[in-house]
């Protein structure tokens, strides 16, 4: 059999990157070069500052880089040299969840591997699957046609994508009833044939592969004269943007119907924690509505750099003319973001806003000093924030029964939930 000596990958991103670097780590005796285009990319591979944050990364390519692994811009030759060339396709589509890419690649639920069936197709099956056999057990390594395999990753991220959805809109009804998703998703996750996985309600799902996937899954279904199915996926798309305009329209309303010109402290900025990633987060959604209405945000993410909010926020989709200048701020910490504001919004689930001091908070705000937990972090500190003066508003829960009233505006909000969502370019 065919022995692979020589891989190249195209494509230095959250994909080929860590995917690239685990392979070196697991198989010493195979060179592994990563290329791409991005100059500034390959130098921040070659840092002690990678381009991206991954819990454990940094420890993987250090063990290999330079030995094995190597980053560089010269994607000719490193194409002329490789046995194999692992380009951004779907042929071997990866099923990774950014923060914990590096465990899902050490140790993998399943890897996939989707080739023709002529001779030529079934001896690079083989080889490819001979190097995944370094640490993969032979039985998680499935083998199918390309189509199956292409349409394999795409089922995978819809279906997380609908659950995401569907517990989401059970987080709707529940703030309408009394009922708490929290208790609901519980109850029906002890379900052995539902599970307790993605039933974790939430301001919505980003990241830059579940909208891209289904939405992908829907133009196929399109093009192939399925328009009842195409319509299907559709509504998980649907629902994610209304879950994002119901919690910006529940902050405004709690805020007396107004945010203009009254700071707000947004905490988190990546689409989930451990990643810097914020490719269609919900922050960058959230922050645009707010943005549309005038309010004041104050950013905070521990991982997200300044200039990569700024980007996000300065989208020609997401803000006009001088907005974002207007508009954002980007605090060096929690506290200076909250110092002043009218309310805080926890757009990320990062831990550390669990453990913040919410006295020291409360006092620097101004009072009414709101809370509005898009991630359900707080949950077991309810309790001590009303204590200390907050008012609570959380995802698919009434904290209070008691809140503070507010008189309604006459005027017509500028986005309305009846509104469509803005459809989403098709990928």
């Amino acid at each position: 059999m065919f022995e692979i000596k020589k891989i190249c990958c195209i494509g230095a991103g959250y994909v080929g990157g860590p995917t690239c670097s685990v392979i070196a780590q697991m198989c010493p005796n195979i060179k592994v070069t990563v290329v791409d285009v991005n100059e500034a990319r390959i130098n921040a591979w070659n840092s002690d500052t990678l381009p991206i944050y991954e819990p454990g990364l940094k420890e993987v390519v250090e063990s290999c880089r330079g030995r094995n692994l190597f980053f560089s811009t010269g994607i000719d030759d490193a194409i002329r040299e490789a046995d194999l060339v692992f380009i951004s396709v779907l042929s071997n589509p990866e099923f990774l969840a950014e923060g914990t890419a590096i465990k899902d690649l050490k140790n993998p639920d399943r890897v996939l591997i989707g080739g023709d069936d002529s001779p030529e197709g079934q001896k690079a099956v083989r080889a490819l699957c001979a190097v995944y056999e370094h640490w993969v057990p032979k039985e998680k390594i499935l083998t199918t046609n390309t189509w199956s395999s292409e349409l394999s990753k795409l089922a995978a991220n819809a279906f997380l994508a609908q659950r995401i959805s569907s517990i989401n809109s059970i987080s709707a009804l529940c703030e309408a009833t009394g009922a708490d998703v929290e208790e609901v998703a519980r109850a029906i996750g002890t379900d052995q044939r539902i599970g307790n996985k993605f039933l974790k309600a939430s301001v919505g799902f980003g990241g830059s592969c579940f909208q891209k996937d289904v939405l992908n899954l829907v133009y196929l279904c399109e093009a192939l004269n399925l328009p009842e199915v195409a319509r299907y996926w559709q509504q998980v798309i649907d629902m994610n943007d209304y879950q994002r305009r119901r919690f910006a329209s529940r902050i405004i309303d709690s805020l007396f119907n107004t945010v203009t010109d009254k700071k707000i402290a947004i905490l988190g900025f990546a689409f989930k924690k451990d990643t810097g990633d914020t490719r269609e987060s919900s922050s960058i959604y959230i922050s645009k509505y707010l943005m549309d209405e005038g309010a004041k945000l104050h950013i905070y993410d521990p991982k997200v750099p300044k200039e990569q909010i700024i980007l996000d926020l300065s989208h020609p989709g997401v803000s006009e003319d001088n907005q974002v200048s207007r508009l954002v701020t980007v605090s060096k910490d929690p506290y200076e973001a909250c110092d002043g504001a009218h309310a805080l919004v926890i757009c990320t689930e990062w831990d550390m806003f669990k453990e913040l001091d919410y006295e020291r908070i409360h006092k620097k705000m101004l009072k009414p000093a709101f809370i509005f937990d898009g991630r359900r972090v707080l949950d077991d500190l309810h309790n001590e924030l009303q204590v200390i003066g907050f008012q609570i508003e959380t995802i698919g829960k009434k904290v209070s029964a008691k809140r503070i009233p507010f008189a309604s505006s006459c005027e017509i909000p500028k986005f309305s939930l009846q509104d469509p969502p803005v459809k989403k370019p098709r990928v």
